[in-house]
């Protein structure tokens, strides 16, 4: 389907004319969800149905391009109803992740200034305490299957006009500095990363009309909410959403409804491979599944057991390009990430920009060309165009991620963003958590950083210098932990605590995290470490 030009309602009305009757959102059955238990099965022509009657009721309102609307409706259909609404009046979404505190969507509401919070009925209170946090006064609408009459806007439409520039998102990812930044997306930015998507190619073979696409990953994040949704709206496919990845239900859900392409995350593989081996492991509908973080020595070991093809790849939500591993012979027993492609071009540096050699690990730096380096970027971060500029420096868009890269243009990932921490698919501001830790007068000093974890990839580790009298004991270890889970979503605070007299610092008194442990010393194993990993529930 063609693209250019084209706004996301007129892609998708089309979409909804020419495969009317084909499923495009399921979610599965399972009995004791908080909603649509039963599961829910939806037509292009259903949808299309619902988004024309929310657009009515958005656009009946007054909202339109200009407005921002805060939408935090977990992985509901009316997510996805909502989105697709808001863009047919040009309006902004901005996802919220229903696993942040308060405090986090404050910060959120606070920056993004949303003229709207449109919530699930179990996210009102949570909604209303962040709201307070702002110091905003935002309008909260409660959207349980219809959207309801809605209140109008304080602020006029920018514009009468919806075009493919239109803002479309805001989405919210880690930053290296604390705070997370607000990722400014076009109408045709979450079209081109559908379109990329789905044109990838090699072993990512997607047909028009016979997809059925499974991703347990969040709505709000732009894996599922935008790469993979969008590119079954292109296609003529279907998305199957449950509501987060479950080892139990994985085989079930795609067995029912005949999924063919899969989505995982590193902490998936280990999941499946821990469940009993059965000798029909083999038989099921899937033809590859896209993901990122598999373990290099799982990797053979999982596509033997289950006939299924692994593909890496990597992204990152300022720029609509995935790279990927996607041609045979792939190099499972490594981290390749695949080679650079038609507009997207691809160095590796080092600190003042040059070229490494071959081999050497550098930062990825990446443009479209030399001549319209940003095509195909977002469109800077929200309130902060010193981060924009500086991400852009030398006309090349700086990842932060670390690879390699050898003589025939392969690329191998070889470590996170400088103070990013990536457990179990989110990526988490150590500088984040250091703050949150300094906000207990007994905390003199503080270092969070990753260590491997067997399960989640990473686990968060912190390194606590005690001020004072203050006795570095379990008791206190855990009144910090708890202080972290009471502000911060569940999967931020440190599974492991340590407290030291002292961290190792420069000349220039900047903590050299490098330098905390002696080589081949287990930090899990230190006297004085405190394990909270069992602690960080969701639901706590």
């Amino acid at each position: 389907m063609l693209i250019g030009g084209r706004t996301i309602a007129e892609v998708f009305v089309e979409a909804a004319q020419r495969w009317t009757n084909n499923d495009f959102f399921i979610v599965p059955e399972a009995p004791g969800r908080h909603y649509n238990p039963a599961g829910f099965r939806a037509t292009y022509g259903e949808m299309a149905s619902s988004v024309e009657l929310a657009a009515e009721a958005l656009h009946r309102a007054g909202y339109g391009p200009g407005h921002r609307v805060a939408v935090d409706l977990e992985n509901r259909p009316e997510h996805v109803v909502t989105a697709l609404a808001l863009a047919t009046v040009g309006a902004s979404m901005v996802p919220i992740n229903p696993d942040l505190r308060p405090a986090e969507v404050g910060y959120i509401l606070s920056d993004s200034t949303p003229e709207l919070a449109i919530v699930a009925p179990n996210r009102v209170d949570v909604m209303a305490l962040a709201i307070a946090e702002s110091g905003r006064d935002i309008a909260v609408s409660v959207l349980d299957t219809h959207m309801p009459e809605l209140p109008e806007p304080k602020m006029p439409t920018s514009s009468d006009v919806v075009s493919p520039a239109t803002e479309a998102s805001v989405l919210y990812t880690s930053g290296t500095t604390g705070k997370p930044k607000g990722c400014l997306l076009s109408q045709e930015y979450q079209l081109e990363i559908g379109r990329w998507y789905a044109n990838l190619g090699g072993l990512i073979d997607i047909r028009e009309g016979e997809e059925r696409l499974y991703n347990p990953l969040p709505l709000f994040h732009v894996n599922s909410g935008l790469c993979s949704l969008y590119s079954m709206m292109l296609t003529g496919n279907c998305q199957i959403q449950p509501e987060r990845f479950s080892a139990s239900a994985w085989w079930t859900d795609i067995a029912a409804h005949d999924a063919t392409i899969g989505h995982y995350l590193g902490v998936v593989v280990p999941a499946l491979l821990a469940a009993p081996a059965h000798e029909d492991d083999h038989n099921n509908s899937l033809r590859f599944a896209v993901g990122a973080g598999v373990e290099p020595s799982l990797h053979g070991v999982f596509e033997d057991r289950f006939d299924v093809p692994l593909i890496e790849v990597w992204g990152m939500t300022e720029m609509c390009r995935l790279l990927g591993d996607t041609d045979e012979p792939r190099s499972i027993t490594t981290r390749a990430i695949g080679r650079a492609r038609p507009t997207v071009e691809v160095r590796v540096v080092d600190e003042n920009d040059h070229d490494v050699a071959p081999g050497v690990p550098g930062e990825m730096v990446l443009r479209h060309s030399e001549a319209t380096p940003r095509t195909g970027f977002f469109d800077g971060y929200l309130n902060k165009p010193e981060a924009t500029e500086d991400g852009w420096r030398n006309g090349w868009w700086h990842t932060g991620d670390t690879v390699s890269m050898d003589e025939t243009g392969m690329i191998y990932f070889v470590d996170r963003s400088k103070n990013i921490i990536r457990r179990s698919g989110e990526n988490i501001s150590a500088a984040e958590v250091e703050a949150c830790l300094y906000e207990d007068d007994r905390v003199a000093q503080v270092a969070v950083l990753a260590i491997d974890d067997p399960t989640r990839d990473e686990e968060v580790y912190a390194c606590v210098v005690l001020g004072g009298e203050a006795d570095p004991s379990a008791a206190v270890a855990s009144e910090l932990f708890e202080m972290c889970m009471q502000n911060m979503a569940y999967y931020k605070p440190p599974g492991w605590l340590l407290f030291v007299d002292e961290l190792p610092t420069t000349g220039t008194q900047k903590i050299m995290k490098h330098a905390l442990f002696g080589e081949g010393v287990d930090p899990t194993t230190l006297a004085n470490v405190h394990d909270f990993r069992s602690l960080k529930r969701r639901n706590r």
